[in-house]
């Protein structure tokens, strides 16, 4: 028999869901069921749009110095933190190795859960110390319910080490909030199918770290206007967007725009150079 820790109960994701026989239900009452919970998620994150705010303001002046922001997250958590590092180099031409996401149980646990990997107070820390953390970093620590020995015992070690932490928990009073300077506290109630915490918790963590990164992004210059200029021309999806902006922005024709992009290699540059 596995014992599990006595405050599993007082988990507000672990909270029995509010429906019953999800198993006689009809697919449409499922999906409406699972609708109307999810649109839950935007309202509750807008009570934390102050403490957001400043988690923004301070990931961008570490990023500034040259700093690196770190995400740390077990299952779902790291896979939506890896998905969201991932994505900064295409889209804001962030250099690699900037935005960093870890998760418990390492690589192959992107695919396939790694059991027990999420249990390790130490590996957490050990993963970050392998690609030399200091204090000019900023961690952030995720985990829907606020008590994943991986994540907690990295924020702890990172406290210790003068290290900036922020938490992302989706449960009050936790574990993971009391040992970071920064705890964002999303909420959202028990999950539909229980204990779920992929479903409502996973979709406002990604809420939530779209906006912090988007906005990173933004506070460090990377967007002009609304315009992603400095992405990287990686496809023909972004070549055709890249010269749609050169064409909008300039009022040249889309040779014209291709002939640039071709020679500037970003849209960035070729904004630049044609405005001499």
């Amino acid at each position: 028999m596995i014992l599990l820790p006595i405050s599993m109960s007082d988990r507000i994701t672990e909270k029995d869901s509010k429906y019953t026989s999800l198993d006689k239900m009809s697919v449409y009452d499922l999906l409406r069921s699972i609708n109307e919970e999810d649109k839950t998620v935007p309202d509750t994150i807008e009570k934390s749009l102050h403490r957001i705010e400043t988690v923004v303001i301070l990931i961008s002046e570490k990023l500034r110095q040259g700093g690196r922001l770190f995400y740390l997250g077990a299952g779902t958590s790291g896979r939506l933190a890896i998905v969201d590092a991932s994505e900064l180099p295409p889209t804001y031409g962030l250099e690699h190795g900037r935005v960093i996401g870890l998760i418990a149980g390492g690589d192959e646990a992107i695919r396939k859960a790694v059991e027990f990997a999420e249990d390790d107070p130490e590996q957490g820390w050990k993963d970050l110390q392998s690609h030399g953390i200091t204090k000019h970093d900023v961690v952030m620590g995720i985990a829907a319910s606020g008590s994943t020995p991986y994540v907690v015992g990295a924020m702890k070690r990172c406290k210790e080490h003068n290290i900036l932490t922020i938490g992302l928990t989706c449960n009050q009073d936790t574990a993971l909030a009391k040992n970071v300077h920064y705890p964002i506290e999303i909420i959202v109630g028990p999950e539909v199918v229980t204990g779920s915490t992929r479903m409502k918790a996973g979709t406002a963590q990604k809420l939530v770290l779209n906006m912090i990164s988007t906005s990173v992004m933004i506070q460090l210059g990377r967007v002009k206007g609304n315009k992603m200029v400095d992405m990287q021309m990686t496809n023909n999806k972004l070549i055709k967007r890249g010269t749609g902006i050169l064409m909008d922005e300039l009022n040249i024709t889309a040779v014209e725009a291709g002939e640039l992009l071709n020679k500037y290699g970003n849209v960035r540059k070729a904004l630049e150079a044609a405005r001499k």
